[in-house]
């Protein structure tokens, strides 16, 4: 899709999208885009509730999930029910095995941590070039970017054009709070991953995740050995605010 004619698309979604709730704006964009929607999850709890609003509202969505070889078990458990739960199948995308094999060889199995060079490099291979293949052919993709979340999420909004990936980015829970999330959960019997009981409220990749206290923030948990501008891995670039 060229970006003259998304700007088109996209004016017209954001002004048919002002006060709508989250199922009616994911109904807008499958009328709009039809069958070039795709949700990539990671299984977090925004993703599940997307994924659930989604099912109760009858809208046809593409689900897709990157496996970088490194998620927690709990992830996959999570995974195991969501498919069970709402009869679907969420298409896995994988890391070139070569491009792999030569970053570990070169910085080591957890050279990640070594500086944000080196994180990046390993955030591009294992989640960009498979979200690239992912979204290939696409038109839109659905997000579960919140306002809230970070300092790098503070301009979310519910549509937006992405020129990393050339397509529309569709965040339907961009001003929801984490309340708000949770409630819905809990309303519905929404699955997720378990380690959200354990002080996990951002879940990635086991080696770039560990558990917070109350009183950091949702990201302090992501990349812990940086700094709070550069917690994003580059699958969601955007300007500061």
């Amino acid at each position: 899709m060229s970006p003259e004619y998304s700007q088109i698309i996209i004016e017209q979604l954001k002004s048919d999208a002002v006060n709508k709730t989250a199922g009616e704006l994911l109904k807008l964009v499958a009328q709009y885009l039809e069958n070039e929607v795709v949700i990539a999850t990671s299984f977090g709890v925004e993703d599940q509730v997307i994924l659930d609003i989604a099912t109760r509202n009858q809208i046809q969505l593409k689900a897709i999930t990157l496996d970088t070889g490194r998620l927690f078990p709990e992830t996959y458990e999570v995974w195991d029910r969501t498919e069970k739960q709402y009869n679907l199948q969420i298409k896995a995308y994988y890391p070139q095995s070569k491009d792999l094999e030569e970053l570990v060889n070169k910085q080591g199995i957890n050279g990640f941590r070594n500086g944000i060079d080196q994180r990046k490099a390993c955030c591009s291979i294992r989640k960009l070039e498979p979200l690239s293949r992912a979204l290939s052919n696409q038109r839109a993709w659905v997000c579960g970017l919140r306002q809230d979340q970070a300092i790098t999420r503070a301009n979310v909004e519910p549509i937006e054009w992405d020129a990393q990936f050339k397509l529309i980015k569709v965040n339907p829970l961009y001003n929801w709070s984490e309340e708000d999330v949770w409630r819905y959960v809990k309303a519905y019997d929404v699955p997720y991953n378990t380690l959200h009981d354990q002080g996990y409220p951002s879940i990635g990749c086991a080696g770039c995740t560990r558990a917070i206290t109350k009183v950091q923030t949702l990201r302090d948990g992501r990349w812990w050995w940086e700094s709070p501008e550069s917690k994003e891995c580059g699958l969601h670039n955007r300007p500061r605010v």
